[in-house]
């Protein structure tokens, strides 16, 4: 390993001597100044991995050398030293953006653990998780093999995203290729898990974990009390990216409750989301508005009567007046008049937003080459996201919000997930176009390769002819038709889908925050 070279500047540094013959003996290269010129002179002239600076030096204050140590190399690493323990004094390292700040009299393990911390952290913390996701990676391949119920899907699914977002952080592509293999055979045991339970779920409620059709009544009718409450729909939010906004949500809000739901199949928008707004099952949802519901074959938008739902649901379930409104943001412009005009909501029990740009972003990166390329991968996929929150309307309605007695609940309709495996089937020119499910009469595919619903009023969806079906993929796989094999790999490979089954499409997070 390379020796790691410190740059200390005291005024009595001869004091310190023994600190520095213990830093040698453990290998570090030290070299001493007494004053901040010297300490800036030695900074131009040579390399150092770390800095530490005596706040009282005669000439240059400790941190009037740090400002013009950042300016030359503000990536090194700069501990200030120093007497005083007023707090004016550490506010001013702090605002200064030092990277750590100790108060004499240092001892050696004290100054040693500060660099191990400073130049060593990003190799003791890979070593650690490393160590950590192979023990755990045992314990997970076993669990796999049990005969898991809804909730333990749901701790795997959640132990497999913390580790992805963990390894993330490393640069072993090693750990990162085991863990890739974990998830797909996680989403093999699912994939059959689901198989085996989803038509049982439709029919018995009671043993079922809560669906899309479930979720205003059981996460969002019961919050609705003394304060309004701002349901946020962001479309098409996996849990992993839920993850990494929810930290920015959390300097504004205090988390009430993580929780999730099972999206219903297909894992579509004009399914998902409609039994969300409705609370029912497209069946019902058929029967009950004719002239609203819109079947795969049917032309025109198939989300636009959710506020009509919505409405709807609560008359029937709630049986009391509820004020509530609907706001769908489509771009940024929108979502610019949304805040405002966001403190007329505030009268209303409940208001509903949905923000479409997620699933936008899934949908570019399929037909443009450039965000293909900006979201090469699920980290990325996740990085873009965090970026379009970070700049978003959204963010700025949520600090708003933040200073108001209000409750947010966040949450998604659908997951999606990345596809890789083709699968082959025939279907008649009728069928629908999605990747991930089908429906229509006499479909043909590798029935090891779908789950394959005859009966569509089984899993409670409309049938639309006497003999049509649905076909829903597994996994990473994606629906090709054999006679347009090569353009449908070429185009659709790698590229991310839903409305079919795995981890990422039908496990959705449901977070309820409140004010601080």
């Amino acid at each position: 390993m390379q020796e790691t070279t410190i740059l200390w500047a005291d005024d009595e540094i001869d004091l310190l001597k023994p600190h520095v013959l213990f830093l040698n003996e453990k290998g570090y290269k030290v070299k001493t100044v007494t004053n901040g010129s010297d300490a800036l002179e030695e900074f131009r002239n040579d390399y150092y991995d770390l800095v530490f600076l005596d706040e009282n030096m005669p000439g240059l204050t400790g941190l009037e050398t740090f400002m013009q140590i950042k300016a030359i190399n503000a990536d090194v690493p700069i501990v200030l030293i120093t007497k005083n323990e007023e707090e004016p004094m550490m506010e001013d390292a702090i605002g200064s953006k030092i990277d750590d700040y100790l108060i004499k009299p240092v001892n050696p393990k004290q100054i040693l653990l500060t660099i191990k911390k400073l130049t060593e952290n990003k190799r003791l913390v890979t070593e650690k998780t490393t160590m950590a996701y192979q023990m755990d990676f045992r314990t997970l391949g076993m669990t796999l093999n049990d005969n898991l119920n809804f909730q333990e899907w749901v701790d795997v699914y959640k132990k497999l995203i913390y580790w992805e977002l963990e390894l993330e952080q490393l640069s072993d592509a090693g750990m990162h290729e085991i863990l890739t293999m974990q998830k797909a055979e996680a989403n093999v045991q699912f994939s059959k898990f689901i198989e085996k339970n989803y038509l049982d779920w439709v029919k018995n409620q009671d043993t079922a974990p809560t669906m899309s059709h479930q979720l205003f009544k059981k996460k969002v009718f019961p919050k609705l009390d003394n304060v309004p409450v701002f349901f946020i729909l962001i479309d098409n939010l996996r849990f992993d990216q839920f993850k990494i906004i929810n930290p920015i949500i959390s300097e504004f809000f205090r988390l009430e409750e993580e929780d999730t739901y099972y999206s219903i199949l297909p894992t579509a928008t004009q399914y998902a989301r409609n039994a969300i707004f409705a609370g029912l099952m497209p069946l019902d949802m058929e029967k009950r508005f004719p002239g609203m519901w819109q079947n795969d074959e049917d032309e025109g938008g198939k989300n636009l009567h959710e506020e009509a739902f919505l409405a709807d649901h609560i008359k029937r379930v709630l049986r009391k007046d509820c004020k509530f409104s609907y706001h769908k943001i489509l771009n940024i412009d929108e979502g610019r008049s949304l805040n405002d005009s966001v403190n007329n909501l505030m009268n209303n029990d409940l208001n509903v937003v949905v923000y479409n740009f997620v699933d936008m972003l899934s949908h570019a990166r399929t037909d443009m080459q450039m965000i293909r390329e900006l979201a090469s991968d699920d980290a990325a996929y996740r990085s873009l996201t965090l970026s379009w929150f970070e700049h978003s309307p959204l963010l700025d309605l949520l600090k708003f919000l933040s200073t108001k007695q209000v409750k947010v609940i966040i949450t998604t309709d659908h997951g999606t997930i990345r596809v890789k495996n083709p699968s082959k089937i025939i279907g008649d020119k009728n069928t629908n176009t999605n990747l991930r499910y089908k429906q229509g009469k006499n479909l043909n595919f590798n029935a090891k390769e779908v789950f394959h619903i005859r009966n569509p009023h089984d899993a409670m969806l409309p049938k639309l002819h006497v003999s049509s079906s649905f076909a829903f993929a597994k996994e990473d796989s994606y629906f090709v038709y054999p006679n347009n094999y090569n353009h449908f790999v070429n185009f659709y490979n790698e590229t991310f889908q839903h409305g079919g089954i795995s981890l990422e499409e039908m496990i959705i997070p449901v977070v309820t925050y409140g004010v601080k």
